[in-house]
C-alpha cells in the first residue's frame, strides 16, 4: 500500500486543471486498455472543477460510466442533488450518451435506493464480487469526512456491502446513499481535491497526523492501487513532508 502522492498548484486554477489533464490521462488510459473508463465522482468543489475543465478536453465520451461515490437521497431538481449538476454540466454540455451516467433514484426509500444503485453498479462490472473502479474522484469536508462516511459513525467499519444508505448524516440531508471502504479501497486510484487556506489544518491532520483513530478520508489506500492528493498553495500551507 503505497503513501499517498502529493501535488501542489499555485491556485485553485491550476488545481483544477491538472486535476483535469489527470482525468482524461486516466479516461485515454483506460479505453485504449478496455474500451470503457469507469469513475466514481463526488460533490463540493469537485463539481466546479471538472464541469469547468472537462468539457474542453477531447475524449471518447461514450466510452465514460460515471458513478456517484456517495449522493445525497433527494429530487433531482434539488439544489442538494449532485447528479443535476453534473447532467447538465458535464454530460449535456459534451453530448455524453445520459445513460453513462448512473443517478440514485429518489422515488425509492433510501435503503431500497442503495440495493436499487448497486444493481446499477454491478450490471457495469459483471461477474466480479466487488467491482474495481479506474478512479474514484473523492471531495473531504472539514471534519474529514469523505463520501458519506463521517468520524465516528458505524458505516466506517462496513466490511462486506459496496453501498450502503445512511438515514442519520451528521450533515443535512441525512438520507444518503453511499460507497463504502469495500469498493473505495478496491479502486485502481482514488484522488482528492482540496484548496483554500480553511483546509490546511483537517489536510495536515489526514495526511501527516498520527491519531489513534483515522479521520474517514485518512482510510482511503486502496489495497493495490494509489491515492493522490490535488491541492492548492493554501491548502498544503501546513504540511511538513513536501
Amino acid at each position: 500500500m503505497a503513501a499517498p502522492i502529493i501535488r501542489v498548484g499555485s491556485t485553485d486554477k491550476e488545481v483544477s486543471k491538472d486535476l483535469c489533464q489527470f482525468v482524461i490521462d486516466k479516461a485515454t488510459s483506460s479505453i485504449k486498455e478496455k474500451g470503457i473508463f469507469t469513475v466514481g465522482v463526488s460533490g463540493g468543489s469537485l463539481v466546479k472543477y471538472l464541469c469547468n475543465g472537462l468539457p474542453s478536453f477531447t475524449t471518447d465520451w461514450t466510452k465514460w460510466r460515471i458513478f456517484f461515490c456517495d449522493e445525497r437521497h433527494v429530487s433531482y431538481d434539488n439544489s442538494e442533488c449532485t447528479y443535476s449538476l453534473y447532467k447538465t454540466g458535464l454530460v449535456d454540455k459534451v453530448g455524453m450518451p445520459p445513460e453513462n451516467i448512473f443517478p440514485i433514484n429518489p422515488d425509492l426509500s433510501v435503503e431500497d435506493a442503495a440495493v436499487d444503485y448497486e444493481k446499477k453498479l454491478r450490471s457495469v462490472f459483471p461477474g466480479t464480487d466487488i467491482p474495481r473502479f479506474d478512479l474514484l474522484l473523492l471531495g473531504m469536508g472539514p471534519d474529514g469526512h469523505t463520501c458519506s462516511l463521517f468520524p465516528g459513525h458505524q458505516l466506517l467499519e462496513e466490511k462486506t456491502r459496496i453501498i450502503s444508505p445512511i438515514s442519520d448524516s451528521p450533515k443535512p440531508p441525512p438520507a444518503r446513499v453511499t460507497m463504502t471502504y469495500p469498493i473505495i479501497n478496491n479502486s485502481s486510484c482514488a484522488v482528492f481535491a482540496s484548496c483554500g487556506e480553511g483546509k490546511a489544518d483537517i489536510v495536515q491532520r489526514v495526511l501527516e497526523g498520527n491519531e489513534d483513530v483515522l479521520l474517514p478520508a485518512a482510510r482511503v489506500r486502496p489495497t493495490n492501487g494509489e491515492v493522490i492528493w490535488y491541492l492548492d498553495k493554501g491548502a498544503a500551507s501546513k504540511l511538513k513532508n513536501i
